[in-house]
């Protein structure tokens, strides 16, 4: 993944919300996500956020904005869901990319800037939808420090199992229940075995918990029997969102045993709308190193330009808003803070396991990277971990509550940004989500 002038930190655009400070939308940016205006019976479409506005894919179409092979990928872009632009493979992402960057530069003129003037949507007036069709979810697991966090919980002794050095565990997820920010979700309904107790109970999640996370979109997908190769697997990533695994802890770790993880997790996963392309990303990779001492991955998972530039520098944060901080107005509690660049695991080895007995992606499928957690607990991405499995209690200054576990009316709110000096500052926007009381 090699620099080029999108890239360029000093490229500015003729639309001036890109260029404020702290935008999460510069020109250097573009990133891509299904729209249509609120309250409007509007067809969702395609689109991509610039500042403070969404650029109507379907209206750069309609009006021949952009030609060659921009013009067949905008094409693609035009329906309710971004699977068949995915399907088309970096060559047609980055014609996409680039010709709109063109167009949004400062200086630029003529027919395509004044159709892409035209065709501009204000941010806040417009409502989102997941951005693909998601065939199939699956959730990975690649955080050492999370592993080793929540396996203190579980197995004091043993807390991180045998094999996860050695490969990128996961396990598949419920697609039909991935929700776009914004959407309100009910506290899950399930069995739980309390410590001590010789039979298990029916009732609502008492341990309920976010996870933070990223997920990334598959783009062309692979033949059944046909594994991706390590070197090949970036190709077939689109790009990345901000996610949230919402978990019922005391459901999960009940259930779990000896199959996995199933209504423990299957009842909300919240993705932020806008997908950062991995081209945007470029000048955040960082070189993928495994600590001394620790197994190197076999020969499948280790390649010289995943140890080279793997890793992807994100930062990122979880907010807590309750309903007090909402009812007082009161800005939310930050709960913890952490980067991307700690997964033991990178994307592309997740995709090489993913597909190495055979499995088939396809366009449009979403993979979660497991929680993120850094080395230190202030790091951790899941209250399971700050509050030391429940023992503890954590203290919301803006409102004066504590949590050991989310109650009913809080909302979570996930961000992500990449910065650093020499470089654009690019941001992924929010994954919110609010938990509403059990029905049962």
């Amino acid at each position: 993944m090699e620099l080029n002038h999108t890239h360029d930190p000093e490229a500015r655009s003729w639309l001036e919300s890109a260029n404020a400070p702290g935008t999460d939308f510069p020109i250097q940016n573009l990133p891509f996500g299904v729209f249509r205006r609120q309250g409007s019976s509007e067809a969702f479409r395609g689109g991509v956020a610039i500042g403070d506005q969404v650029i109507d894919l379907a209206a750069i179409a309609r009006e021949g904005a952009v030609s060659g092979p921009a013009a067949q990928a905008v094409n693609a872009c035009t329906g309710d869901a971004l699977n068949d632009f995915l399907a088309l493979g970096p060559a047609a992402w980055r014609a996409l990319r680039h010709a709109l960057f063109d167009l949004l530069k400062a200086g630029a003129s003529g027919p395509g800037v004044n159709a892409l003037r035209a065709s501009l949507v204000p941010l806040a007036e417009v409502e989102m939808r997941v951005p693909t069709r998601i065939g199939d979810y699956t959730d990975f697991y690649t955080s050492i420090h999370h592993a080793r966090n929540v396996g203190r919980v579980i197995r004091p002794d043993d807390p991180l199992s045998p094999n996860f050095q050695w490969l990128p565990i996961a396990y598949h997820g419920r697609a039909s229940s991935v929700v776009v920010s914004g959407t309100p979700f009910r506290r899950p309904m399930g069995q739980a075995m309390a410590p001590g107790a010789k039979a298990p109970v029916y009732g609502a999640c008492r341990r309920l918990d976010f996870e933070l996370e990223m997920g990334f979109y598959i783009g062309p997908g692979n033949a059944m029997g046909e594994p991706i190769a390590l070197v090949e697997a970036e190709d077939h990533i689109f790009g990345m969102c901000l996610l949230n695994d919402w978990s019922a802890r005391d459901h999960q770790f009940w259930e779990m045993n000896p199959l996995g993880p199933f209504l423990g997790k299957n009842f909300c996963t919240t993705v932020s709308p806008w997908i950062v392309t991995l081209e945007a990303l470029a000048p955040y990779r960082l070189p993928f190193e495994r600590p001394t001492g620790d197994p190197q991955p076999l020969a499948y998972l280790e390649g010289e330009a995943n140890r080279r530039q793997g890793a992807i520098d994100v930062q990122l944060e979880v907010q807590i808003e309750s309903r007090q901080h909402r009812e007082r107005g009161v800005k939310p509690d930050r709960l913890s803070a952490t980067s991307f660049r700690h997964q033991y695991w990178t994307i592309a080895q997740m995709v090489a396991q993913h597909s190495v007995g055979g499995c088939n992606l396809q366009p449009g499928d979403l993979l979660g990277t497991g929680t993120i957690s850094g080395p230190t607990l202030d790091e951790a991405g899941a209250i399971v971990e700050l509050s030391l499995g429940g023992t503890r209690s954590l203290p919301l200054p803006g409102t004066g509550e504590e949590r050991t576990f989310l109650e009913d009316g809080d909302a979570i709110v996930l961000r992500g940004w990449c910065e650093k000096p020499g470089a654009a500052r690019i941001g992924f926007g929010e994954s919110r989500g609010e938990v509403l009381p059990a029905i049962g």
